[in-house]
């Protein structure tokens, strides 16, 4: 769909920073692990003030709970956007304030359609909120985008990234401090590379000292366990942790979880590794398991400082 000025044209003199005047923005928006009360402050004003919104039906719940997104029943009976979008229509919603807003549901497999939709509507000088879970540039949307923009020809669209927690970091303030020291994360997903180069990263993290987060765990967590185990010993501390930040509002389990294990025992938790939500923190020899009058937290000091390095 494409919106043409009256003149029928879509293109724009550019102003002196190379930007066309009467384009909007895109934005690239990490919502952090899904609910409100974790996202950054500059995420939920864009989202708000978008003149369109892309999110997944999942993220939609979330935004709905403070406000960030008005309510379905703000749906306005009659008011149309004027386009099917990747085989979605959009919803026209009505802010608090009276102002509309449109809703496009993203979804798997569409999301080409989608950035293509999303630069025509910048074009038509709107302002459109691309929604990414957690952080767009960890394993999110903004390398998408900007692919996209190149095979389209869409460099004189406006692009800019709004960051967001990613998982490694929502997991991580919920065990404590794992992360205090080098760490890195790890993808498992082999959709776009082979399972050799997932096990040469692996591997080099290992033999590196890195604390490694791994994500999409759904796919061969047990075979990476396996590799980490050729070289790091079995009682370094583990941790399993689902939908870190999302409460009782996770998709794997009934509520947010944390266990801790060792690398060793890893592979007997398979029952509580639960997709998508989950992700698995692998410690070094440095990292250690404390405990307070409350509960036990994984620390792992930074280069082995003690308190009168402070």
């Amino acid at each position: 769909m494409s919106r043409a000025n009256d003149d029928g044209e879509t293109a724009s003199t550019a102003d002196a920073t190379g930007e066309r005047a009467d384009y909007g923005t895109l934005y690239v928006v990490g919502i952090g692990p899904g609910l409100p009360h974790d996202m950054t402050q500059r995420a939920g004003e864009v989202i708000r003030r978008a003149d369109t919104v892309i999110a997944s039906n999942l993220y939609q719940e979330f935004l709905r709970k403070d406000g960030t997104l008005p309510p379905e029943s703000a749906a306005v009976e009659g008011a149309d956007d004027d386009g099917e979008i990747a085989g979605e229509v959009g919803t026209v919603l009505e802010r608090p304030d009276g102002a509309r807003q449109t809703l496009v549901r993203s979804s798997m497999g569409k999301q080409v359609e989608l950035a293509r939709e999303a630069f025509e509507r910048v074009r038509a000088g709107e302002d459109v909120a691309h929604v990414s879970g957690g952080d767009p540039n960890v394993y999110g949307k903004s390398d998408l985008l900007f692919t996209m923009a190149d095979a389209e020809d869409a460099a004189d669209v406006p692009i800019e990234i709004v960051p967001g927690v990613t998982a490694a970091l929502s997991g991580a303030a919920n065990l404590g401090a794992p992360l205090s020291n080098d760490f890195c994360t790890i993808s498992l997903s082999d959709k776009w590379r082979g399972w050799e180069e997932i096990e040469e990263k692996l591997r080099a993290a290992a033999v590196s000292g890195f604390v490694v987060v791994l994500y999409n765990c759904w796919r061969d967590y047990e075979r990476a366990v396996a590799v980490l185990r050729e070289e790091r010993t079995d009682d370094a501390p583990a941790a399993i942790v689902n939908d870190a930040g999302r409460g009782a509002a996770g998709r794997n389990l009934d509520d947010e979880t944390e266990t801790i294990t060792t690398l060793g025992e890893l592979p007997e938790h398979s029952e509580e590794v639960g997709g998508m939500g989950s992700s698995i923190v692998v410690g070094t020899h440095e990292t250690d398991v404390w405990k307070n009058d409350y509960r036990e937290f994984l620390v792992t000091p930074r280069g082995g400082r003690d308190v009168e390095d402070f």
